[in-house]
């Protein structure tokens, strides 16, 4: 699990399990069934196949995070600056690399939903302009995702 001081909340490596089990239903996008191996979470994602090709039994990495912005928020607080990129999708224009130089696949969402299920296991919702994802596993593993909030979806092989 990521570090408080860092913009990720959430990363394991997955493995698949299947790929559009109930039918393939549109042309460019594929349903992912995997499972991770650190946290046993189940993971259920929509992605773009001629993006990202993925086949059954691959793994890879899968990250959340709160921005693209490498590091955690300043411990004096953010500048009127960096204040100003905290949402911009590329706050790289000034020469900074982002998070998403380290990843092959990027993903932009909102948290719409979070099923507390037991009191132990919990499954978080979101949704990439219409890619869904839903992650369920332990709340442990899951106590940086907010509900309502901005996420980016990071993956590579």
């Amino acid at each position: 699990m990521a570090s408080n001081s860092s913009n990720i909340v959430f990363d394991d490596i997955f493995t698949i399990e299947d790929i559009d089990k109930e039918g393939k239903k549109f042309d460019r996008v594929s349903r992912l069934y995997a499972r991770s191996k650190n946290y046993d979470m189940h993971l259920t994602l929509d992605y773009n196949v001629e993006l990202f090709p993925l086949q059954k039994d691959q793994s890879f990495a899968l990250a959340l995070a709160s921005s693209l912005v490498r590091g955690g928020a300043p411990a004096g607080g953010a500048t009127e600056e960096e204040e100003k990129d905290k949402d911009v999708w590329r706050p790289d224009g000034k020469g900074r690399r982002g998070l998403e130089e380290d990843y092959d696949y990027v993903m932009y969402g909102k948290v719409y939903k979070f099923d507390g299920g037991t009191a132990e296991m919990v499954t978080a919702y979101a949704s990439f302009g219409g890619l869904l994802m839903s992650l369920y596993g332990s709340f442990r593993h899951m106590t940086s995702i907010v509900l309502g909030d901005p996420v980016y979806l990071l993956m590579r092989k």
